[in-house]
């Protein structure tokens, strides 16, 4: 499908038919990336989209020693008080 860029404003855009944008499944919000060729448009991903996953998973495989231990710091040896 061709389309043409059109001027909005300061910046330039292209408009997009509605049924193309719902085959696509794309919302209000996407995310545009530069590619070789060319610009992709994409469904925008949701922030933290598979932590809990991941977290799940690291619980399951044992994975409670993946953080570091408490490291003292000059501060903590010298000027605060517990």
């Amino acid at each position: 499908m061709k389309t043409r860029i059109v001027r909005i404003g300061n910046s330039q855009g292209i408009r997009i038919p509605k049924p193309l944008l719902e085959q696509a499944g794309l919302g209000d919000e996407v995310e545009l990336r530069l590619e070789p060729e060319g610009i992709l448009l994409a469904a925008a991903s949701a922030p933290r989209t598979g932590w809990a996953e991941a977290a799940q998973e690291l619980r399951e495989r044992g994975g409670e020693d993946v953080l570091d231990g408490f490291v003292s710091s000059d501060f903590d040896e010298r000027e605060w008080q517990w």
